[in-house]
């Protein structure tokens, strides 16, 4: 196949992936409650996406440091009010939002 097509094609699979891993988690953080909590680009009762991305973006770890957070909760990580577990979400959701919510710019 010619690699003029195979380029383009390639391309436009990602961005078709990305879109649709933003609106699952999307649509997944307003089933777990998370928007209770949580805003895109503001801080809320907790910090917003952003700025959770921005701490964690760039941490080897951070996919999985937030994936355990998500489902244990966390205690003065980003202040005095406690991020409580969230049993209702499993592994894979938890990946699912640990991703979306690295992806916030």
């Amino acid at each position: 196949m010619n690699r003029f097509i195979v380029v383009p094609a390639a391309l436009a699979v990602a961005v078709l992936s990305a879109n649709s891993l933003a609106q699952d988690a999307a649509k997944l953080a307003q089933q777990k409650q998370c928007l209770a909590c949580h805003t895109v680009d503001k801080k809320l009762v907790g910090p917003s996406y952003k700025e959770i991305a921005a701490k964690y973006k760039s941490r080897k770890d951070g996919e999985a440091y937030l994936v355990k957070r998500i489902r244990e909760g966390s205690n003065g990580v980003w202040g005095q009010i406690p991020m409580p577990p969230n049993a209702a979400v499993n592994e894979a959701e938890a990946k699912t939002l640990a991703k979306w919510v690295l992806q916030a710019k």
